[in-house]
């Protein structure tokens, strides 16, 4: 049995990716928590909650979340666990078949794991919250704006396929799952394209899964 260690779900970005990715193969796993916040915290706090860093180096000497295991085998940071599950399920297709669409799929997947820091840093995750109306940066509405285009440009190169970015599901939106949840929390406004590859993730039943969580998570916590 395979066993993912993971964050909160209402902020843990990192996490839902490769969550997300492993439910799609339907293969069964064991899901393990770390809380990462006290409970009842906002979202956008970056006060973590007491004994977490022991809790974090007890399952992963990085000290931090995402962990797969799966036997004797130990696999951390969301990239490297989504490959490690292409590779043992290589069924659930969660790469294109096609050689360039793979090269384009990877390389975009490569620069959300790299990159668009404004936006992390101005579009926290909160799947639960609405923050509508916030004012962003130029480097913030940058990030969003290339998002939009990365959509856009996959969705035109993939007409008919799918509903998904090179049609079928792939790590690609694995990794842009997490965007279309701030794009809903923050109110940012999409151009028909975006927005109906947006609603595609949210609607997928393992997104609705991981949002039903979170909010069973925030509700948990907000409790005396």
């Amino acid at each position: 049995m395979l066993t993912l260690v993971i964050g909160d779900k209402n902020i843990s970005s990192w996490s839902l990716r490769p969550w997300l990715a492993l439910k799609m193969t339907g293969a069964p796993f064991e899901e393990r928590m770390i809380r990462l916040r006290v409970p009842g915290s906002p979202a956008t706090s970056a006060v973590y909650r007491p004994g977490l860093k022991d809790d974090l180096k007890a399952v992963n000497a990085a000290g931090k979340v995402p962990v797969l295991i799966d036997g004797a085998v130990k696999v951390w940071e969301s990239f490297a666990i989504c490959e490690y599950l292409a590779e043992r399920f290589p069924e659930a297709n969660l790469w294109p078949e096609a050689y360039d669409k793979r090269a384009v799929a990877r390389a975009i997947a490569s620069e959300m794991h790299a990159g668009f820091g404004d936006m992390r840093n101005e579009l926290t995750m909160d799947v639960v919250g609405r923050h509508p109306g916030m004012a962003f940066s130029g480097g913030a509405k940058a990030d969003i704006a290339r998002v939009v285009e990365i959509w856009t440009e996959c969705r035109a190169a993939n007409a008919g396929a799918g509903p998904f970015l090179f049609g079928h599901f792939t790590i690609a939106d694995a990794f842009f799952a997490p965007v279309a949840t701030r794009f809903r929390t923050y109110g940012v406004e999409l151009p028909a394209s975006a927005q109906a590859y947006a609603d595609a993730v949210l609607d997928l039943a393992p997104m609705r899964e991981w949002i039903a969580a979170a909010e069973a998570e925030v509700a948990a916590g907000a409790r005396p």
